[in-house]
């Protein structure tokens, strides 16, 4: 038996980490035992360029419907005819298809974002030599609506006589996806069992705006009302503004933290410079019975091609999606390889070397290629 694979890789970079990750993945899975059916599919802004009319090619669709498992690089190129990025006819990003397409068709209803301050890494307030907290400090994870929001396809913008005068986005938050996605942190808590750096206590945040937004006020009700079925379980909610001031003083208070789609956007990108930046950020989009799994950060056109940027979100993004299927498989091998890969990282980021330029600097940088080298092999000398 072999599990079906979807690879999109995407722009710029994508492609890049892509490859590391699939260097990982591939070196375990023979020690392991484990067989993979790899559907790569191109996607964004640069395929969108090329051919014109779609942003993946046609078909896409199903073959993700199929996959047991997805992992997505980057989306996003810069436009050739202005700022911002490329734009599909219909005014949608181009790599819009791979990316909230698969979220909202798949109703992939939780973005999942571990935030943990590896020993070794340095977090990026004050500048990348101040170390403030301790790694063990730093240890939450943060759950995002994935579906609807602002991100949901309401509104639109008036022109008339040709000039944009009016524009609008229709923020819907509904009892059916709050119920997904706040029942998911909770059990997620209950499943981590870890407690709040600070002080032990299983906690889960609601970060709201309560005190003006109708649909908050709704998110917030739910939350409660779901709360109360995990009495051991501390409920905790936060005013959004207030909450990212919170964040950077005092992340040892938080446990698992849960919040609306765009609110969640911004305080996970934000909560990214706890653990050294976006080149160790992973997000996980998963439903009840599919996952797709990414680095948080861009393309980053720029670095595109020059063998560079850090794959190690890619890396721990694997982690996360083999963590994931193992769980929905009941595959023991897939959770094994997944505690290898995390170890690897472990090891390597404690050992200070190889690391590219965004941990160490230019002077001391690895390329992506070696990293990727390096925890392959690491990876598999963990299995023992």
């Amino acid at each position: 038996m072999s599990y079906k694979l979807v690879t999109l890789g995407g722009d710029g970079t994508g492609p890049e980490v892509m490859r590391e990750g699939l260097r990982v993945l591939h070196a375990i899975s023979a020690k392991l035992e484990l067989a993979w059916d790899v559907d790569d599919i191109p996607c964004g802004g640069q395929y969108y360029l090329q051919h014109g009319d779609r942003d993946w090619p046609e078909g896409a669709e199903a073959r993700c419907d199929a996959a047991d498992l997805i992992l997505l690089g980057a989306v996003g190129w810069p436009s050739p005819t202005g700022s911002g990025p490329v734009l599909m006819k219909d005014g949608k990003m181009a790599g819009f298809s791979p990316v909230l397409g698969n979220r909202t068709r798949l109703n992939l209803y939780a973005n999942v974002r571990p935030v943990k301050l590896y020993e070794g890494v340095q977090h990026r307030i004050h500048g990348a030599n101040k170390q403030v907290w301790q790694p063990g400090l730093v240890d939450m994870v943060m759950i995002r609506e994935n579906t609807e929001g602002l991100y949901t396809p309401a509104g639109g913008k008036l022109s008339p006589g040709g000039r944009t005068e009016v524009a609008i986005d229709t923020r819907v938050i509904t009892r059916r996806a709050s119920e997904q996605v706040i029942r998911h942190a909770f059990e997620l808590c209950r499943r981590r069992n870890k407690g709040a750096p600070k002080d032990g206590k299983l906690r889960v945040t609601a970060v709201v705006k309560d005190n003006v937004l109708h649909g908050c006020q709704l998110f917030a009700k739910i939350f409660f009302e779901i709360g109360a079925e995990y009495p051991e379980i501390e409920k905790d909610t936060a005013i959004v503004d207030a909450f990212t001031q919170w964040l950077i003083n005092q992340p040892e208070y938080y446990d698992v933290v849960v919040t609306t789609n765009m609110f969640g956007d911004i305080v996970t990108d934000l909560a990214s410079v706890l653990q050294g930046g976006m080149g160790m950020a992973v997000g996980a989009n998963v439903g009840a019975k599919h996952g797709m799994f990414e680095p948080i950060h861009g393309s980053a056109p720029k670095h595109a091609g020059k063998d560079k940027v850090n794959p190690i979100a890619m890396v721990l993004a694997v982690k996360e999606g083999l963590e994931w299927l193992g769980q929905q498989r009941g595959d023991a091998r897939l959770g094994r390889g997944a505690q290898a890969i995390e170890a690897a990282v472990v090891e390597l980021l404690k050992a200070g070397a190889p690391l590219t330029y965004d941990l160490v600097g230019e002077a001391k940088a690895a390329k992506c290629s070696e990293v990727g080298q390096w925890l392959a092999a690491a990876s598999v000398r963990l299995l023992g």
